[in-house]
């Protein structure tokens, strides 16, 4: 014999709660309203009826879904998950929830998923750099989703961005090196095609060789996919040259572990043969030997800053407004004093 178990419904809430149906529904969806001994009633009626809120029914009073999307270049590098995960907490306490898509850092990829997460809902969508064909703008605003950018800052760009200044972050790396007696640098890039990020970080290094009167020309740039084995392969083929670096500075914490692993391998110490350079500070920064020097880039407090700004866009808040966050150099044993 079957038994059909009826789902229950804001009214048999209302009713164990000894509440109205109008007291549930602020509960459920603007508790700091609800004094919290009716709060706490009616929140143990939920979870004993396991009652579950209708969202269409949500969806239809708001005209918002309480979808945020989010597009990253990739999720197999670690830059991007501490940042990711402040911005979903911070959505999480604002009632939104997110969807996150990544784009193998191919632009085409990245067209089809704006246009695949509108058609799902998404009130906003959260960008990574400012790479990326107009016409995706154009489709957004006459759509009225906003769409909010981060892991990069430039001052009067549009649209509004919440992030840091990739170019002026690695020349301050650049200067530091550079002052401490290195005058034969090498780069380890990243893809500069379709990722502004590592365009401007290596503009940074040119910066400071300029901005010291050293020759650009003359600095080698390797390009490579993010990824600890490339970041080997780089090291190798800046080792194969007749006169060696004193430094190899590396667009982020992974290439660079990718680098000082080959260095070890090749039997050079770091730094006393060699000095190795990274930027992000990962986790893994902390915890390579030797340890690694590096630009912290504060990813937690963008990611929370940026979450509440697309949610105040979303709710008709704010037009949007940039956020410029500072970086910070971390000196660790990686980069040796040649003075």
């Amino acid at each position: 014999m079957s038994t059909t178990r009826t789902v229950p419904t804001l009214d048999d809430v209302a009713r164990k709660a000894g509440v109205s149906t109008a007291t549930v529904s602020r509960c459920l969806n603007t508790p700091e309203r609800v004094v919290e001994r009716t709060r706490s009633r009616v929140l143990r009626a939920v979870e004993e009826l396991g009652y579950t809120p209708n969202f269409g029914a949500r969806v239809m009073a708001a005209k918002r879904t309480f979808t945020i999307g989010a597009i990253i270049p990739t999720m197999e590098n670690a830059i991007f998950a501490r940042g990711l995960q402040a911005f979903q907490e911070e959505l999480h306490a604002r009632g939104y929830t997110l969807l996150v898509s990544s784009t193998s850092y191919k632009p085409e990829i990245e067209a089809e998923q704006v246009r695949a997460l509108v058609a799902r809902g998404a009130d906003g969508l959260l960008l990574i750099g400012y790479a990326r064909n107009p016409d995706i703008y154009d489709y957004l605003r006459q759509r009225a989703i906003p769409a909010l950018l981060a892991w990069a800052f430039l001052p009067g760009a549009e649209p509004a961005c919440i992030g840091f200044d990739n170019r002026r972050s690695m020349q301050a790396l650049a200067n530091k090196v550079i002052s401490m007696g290195h005058r034969d640098i090498a780069v380890i890039s990243g893809i500069v095609e379709g990722n502004d990020r590592a365009e401007d970080r290596r503009q940074g290094i040119i910066d400071a060789l300029l901005e010291n009167c050293l020759d650009p020309a003359k600095m080698r740039v390797i390009e490579t996919p993010y990824g600890i084995e490339n970041g080997a392969m780089a090291f190798d083929q800046l080792m194969e040259e007749e006169t060696r670096p004193t430094v190899v500075m590396c667009g982020n914490d992974v290439l660079a572990a990718g680098a000082m692993r080959r260095a070890r391998e090749l039997g050079m110490s770091v730094p006393d043969d060699i000095s190795i350079t990274g930027f992000d500070d990962i986790e893994l920064a902390r915890i390579l030997t030797p340890t690694l020097t590096t630009v912290h880039v504060p990813h937690r407090e963008m990611g929370r800053r940026a979450a509440a700004e697309l949610v105040r866009m979303v709710e008709q808040q704010s037009d949007g407004l940039s956020e410029q966050l500072e970086s910070s150099l971390i000196l660790r044993e990686s980069l040796k004093d040649l003075n």
